[in-house]
């Protein structure tokens, strides 16, 4: 972590473990999303998933003080997470190991039409006209949205954790226990989809 990091996630203990509710009540707020997002992959159901990260919440309140600043806060709290997450799973037998959820090898972009910030280097034709104006469309973020929903269990987290959360590839990996080159593989492969179904909304797009 940045020394700036560090030094919000120290206030934010501090104030956790003081008994804040205003400062549970923002870090619940900020965090409940990407928790739901993590518990699905292990748990058979949004109700289950929603029971785990309840019990989560609850974990993260009476073991704050063991809290060591070793990693993120946030990194520690999702933690706990996947650790009930995958116990609720294998208790609903479930469960399977994060490596078998699935990658989609199939390359469904070619990849030299990007540059390694992850920048069209030959955009769509139409787009040359108004790029902006139908980026934004209603209709293309939603074709995205239901295209993440369709992405493997492993590459929608990782995508979901690093281009919607923000998250450093170090926390992903940590959380999800798995390598670098694993997670940059998922993520290449997860942004490949969805730049796919992108182009293919725009196809059938009339502007």
């Amino acid at each position: 972590m940045t020394e700036e990091a560090a030094a919000h996630d120290a206030d934010l203990v501090s104030r956790l473990r003081a008994g804040d509710e205003t400062a549970f009540r923002d870090l619940v707020r900020r965090m409940n999303r990407p928790l739901m997002k993590l518990g699905t992959l292990w748990v058979g159901s949004a109700s289950a998933a929603e029971e785990v990260v309840q019990e989560t919440w609850l974990a993260v309140v009476a073991q704050i003080d063991r809290f060591e600043g070793r990693s993120s806060l946030r990194t520690w709290i999702a933690s706990i997470l996947v650790n009930r997450a995958k116990t609720r799973g294998a208790r609903d037998k479930r469960s399977v190991p994060f490596s078998s959820l699935g990658t989609d090898d199939a390359e469904v972009v070619e990849a030299h039409r990007f540059s390694q910030g992850g920048i069209w280097k030959d955009p769509p034709a139409k787009w040359d006209s108004a790029p902006e104006s139908l980026a934004l469309r209603k209709e293309a973020r939603q074709a995205i949205e239901r295209e993440l929903e369709t992405l493997p269990p492993a590459q929608r987290a990782v995508v979901v954790l690093r281009d919607l959360e923000e998250w450093s590839s170090e926390e992903v990996c940590n959380v999800l226990e798995i390598s670098e080159t694993n997670q940059r593989v998922l993520l290449h492969r997860g942004r490949m989809r969805l730049r796919a179904a992108l182009e293919r909304y725009h196809r059938g797009a009339k502007v």
